[in-house]
């Protein structure tokens, strides 16, 4: 990615947070939003910063077992680095789509060859998204009653999300598993774009789908002999999911509120993240402190806006500041170690 593209990121992310904020403090009481937060108990806030470290660190150990598992040596220390990249330009691009091209980038700068990065990263791609999947079709089946109303409000970007979900862990496992078929379906696809001059560079456009295919080729192949490890990442991503959640649960009994039990509150939040997880929103500012209103309020009642600052301070903000620092210190040591080879 080019600075003017983390540069463009960064200020449409600013602009999406003055947005947000003057949507959601105007006309509202600062004094009292700020008073109700001070009376918190901060103890609870230092266990969900531990949380977000663990969500972050748990990326750390798929990748770092993954890529024991296919032979590559590689540190642990680089692992977590590796994550926190990919969390910050995560954090700041739609869709979270920048994350894992920069984290290819900085693993090939550690001899990592592109076609191994990209198969780690693939599979920990579709395990987490698999999580929210699972997450989403299990409200649905079981239809607990209490989150069904908390989530009425919101049901219908719910929906979106989970479809979108599905329909994009359901085209790589495709892809993955039937290449031949899916390369031919992608290039009758630019074919008829292009008749429709929607798409010009056809001959570049097939260079890219054909390079694609092949690398999910090799992720067809790691997915057919080693099952075990896929389904051990599966369950990773699993706890890595619910140390995110639990920090909304945390900021609940930071505010001394009681009645409603962890599990119904970690649903929530996985509902909120299915919503947003595949919107075109860096970090999907806005748009979650939005549902959070919504969906929550039945749960934290007068409480809810400053638990809202307090939730996404934690668990959005205090990863992109977190990934914007470890980054910053993979970039200088990269730059260290080029010094160190050219002397």
């Amino acid at each position: 990615m080019s600075k003017r593209k983390i540069v463009g990121n960064f200020l449409f992310l600013v602009f999406l947070f003055i947005g947000m904020v003057y949507y959601v403090f105007h006309g509202k009481d600062m004094a009292k939003i700020m008073d109700q937060i001070s009376n918190a108990n901060m103890f609870y806030w230092i266990c969900a910063v531990i949380c977000v470290i663990m969500f972050i660190g748990c990326e750390s150990v798929i990748i770092f077992y993954l890529m024991r598992n296919i032979r590559q040596k590689i540190k642990l220390t680089h692992c977590f680095l590796y994550s926190f990249i990919g969390f910050f330009f995560s954090c700041i691009t739609p869709s979270a789509s920048g994350g894992q091209p920069a984290q290819v980038y900085f693993m090939r700068k550690d001899n990592i060859p592109v076609e191994i990065s990209t198969l780690v990263l693939m599979i920990v791609t579709i395990t987490y998204k698999m999580v929210l999947i699972a997450l989403g079709i299990g409200v649905l089946i079981a239809r607990p009653q209490q989150i069904l109303h908390s989530i009425a409000p919101a049901k219908g970007i719910f929906y979106l999300g989970l479809i979108l979900n599905i329909v994009v862990v359901g085209f790589m496992i495709f892809m993955i598993f039937d290449t031949t078929l899916a390369k031919h379906i992608l290039n009758n696809v630019i074919e008829f774009l292009s008749s429709f001059k929607v798409i010009k560079k056809t001959e570049k456009l097939n260079i890219r789908v054909h390079t694609a295919i092949e690398k999910y080729k090799d992720a067809a192949s790691y997915f057919r002999r080693n099952k075990v490890v896929v389904w051990n990442v599966f369950l990773i991503s699993v706890l890595q999911r619910l140390f995110l959640f639990y920090v909304t649960y945390l900021v609940y009994k930071s505010f001394g509120l009681r009645g409603t039990g962890f599990l119904t509150i970690i649903f929530l939040q996985g509902v909120i993240s299915v919503a947003v997880d595949m919107l075109p929103f860096p970090g999907g500012v806005g748009i979650s402190e939005k549902l959070f209103l919504l969906i929550f309020t039945p749960i934290f009642g007068h409480i809810t806006l400053p638990a809202m600052v307090v939730s996404r301070g934690l668990s959005y903000y205090t990863e992109l500041l977190l990934s914007a620092l470890l980054t910053a210190v993979a970039y200088f040591r990269m730059v260290l170690d080029r010094r160190e080879e050219i002397k």
